[in-house]
């Protein structure tokens, strides 16, 4: 695959998604020395969008993590276009950077994703690996230096090139690597509303309950208590579905999220809070493995951001995947920033919309599918 494919990488994620972008082009520009010297199997990709470092990299036998189940499809469609057979996803853990000689990753906003993926890289690479970690100048910080150098003993700086600047780490800290990583996920007790939360790096919200799901939790026990099956859509860290399997021990939840960084936290959120036998927790987009028509209660708190984007999108696909699989009569619980005034979508998409609660922040509102 030619450099110049990048730029006509099928968008296969929604409109106005770029699938390559001048990070991406600049990570394989300052690998390619690395890359044209690795030996078959060593080239391991974190973060890659759409598929772009992972075929770009023209690498044998490349092993990829994403964190979002849309951007593996991604990779997938991309690879059949252009013939590729040889790349494999992975789940986030050693087998992904095991014995790897170069790691390609597309820098995390978070600092706790990016502290996660140098452990694991510094943990389990090989002594020699070279990791050539990209993005926008816009999105990165020179804290991002610093958490590297907690687990690599060099960390080099290009130059920038179309807004873009990529960082090098070199010289693993194996033990070091090694305890750090043992401390994912990092987790808190909460005492209102009581329950631990479990976080991996870079999930929304961290080991904190964000004032939103507060909020909701706040009035969840008025929520359709015959429901005897429960789904907490986009759960994050899982808070939602805990709390709910907590309070009603003899319904089953679902929590489900796009997120492999969300699902590994909130199962580790249900077992730290006893309920890891009735919540299942599924890496789907939305509700796709879900039956239409099949379910009286969804809650839902719907992100607001795509990367650095602010986007209204992805509430709107939940709030029409949520209307196909509630049964007549069910009902999907939001809560939602004031300011989006999502009640009138609510009530186009789903159904007729009442307000639960409101403060100066955020509205929770119940809406019932016709």
């Amino acid at each position: 695959m030619d450099l110049q494919d990048l730029r006509r990488l099928p968008d296969v994620d929604g409109p106005g998604l770029a699938a390559s972008d001048a990070a991406d082009r600049l990570i394989l520009d300052e690998a390619a020395e690395y890359l044209a010297t690795a030996p078959d199997g060593s080239v391991a990709v974190i973060d890659d969008a759409y598929g772009a470092l992972a075929l770009g990299s023209r690498a044998t036998a490349v092993r990829v993590h994403q964190d979002l189940v849309t951007g593996e499809r991604a990779l997938a469609a991309n690879a059949a276009t252009f013939g590729v057979t040889d790349v494999r996803s992975l789940l986030f853990g050693s087998e992904v950077v095991d014995g790897a000689r170069v790691v390609l990753v597309r820098l995390p906003r978070s600092l706790d994703r990016l502290a996660e993926v140098a452990a694991l890289i510094a943990a389990t690479a090989d002594d020699e690996v070279v990791v050539v970690a990209g993005g926008r100048i816009k999105h990165m910080s020179v804290a991002m230096n610093d958490v590297l150098r907690e687990c690599f003993d060099r960390v080099d700086v290009s130059h920038a090139r179309q807004k873009s600047r990529v960082l090098f780490a070199r010289g693993p800290r194996r033990a070091q690597a090694e305890n750090r990583l043992a401390a994912w996920p990092q987790t808190q007790t909460h005492t209102d509303p009581a329950v631990t939360v479990a976080a991996h790096g870079g999930v929304f919200a961290g080991t904190r309950i964000d004032i939103g799901t507060r909020l909701l939790l706040g009035v969840l026990d008025a929520a359709r208590p015959d429901a005897d099956s429960i789904i907490d859509l986009a759960c994050g860290t899982g808070v939602i579905a805990a709390s709910l399997a907590s309070a009603r021990p003899s319904a089953s939840v679902l929590a489900t999220d796009r997120s492999a960084i969300a699902v590994r936290s909130a199962r580790a959120t249900a077992e730290l809070n006893g309920v890891g036998d009735r919540v299942r927790v599924e890496q789907a987009d939305g509700l796709e493995n879900v039956a239409d028509s099949s379910q009286h209660l969804i809650v839902l708190n719907p992100p607001f951001h795509s990367d650095a984007a602010l986007s209204t999108g992805i509430a709107h696909h939940l709030f029409a995947d949520a209307s196909r699989a509630l049964a007549p009569g069910g009902e999907l619980w939001c809560v939602w920033n004031s300011h989006l005034a999502y009640r009138g979508s609510l009530g186009r998409i789903v159904g007729p919309t009442r307000q639960i609660v409101r403060n100066a922040k955020f509205t929770v509102t119940a809406s019932t599918k016709v």
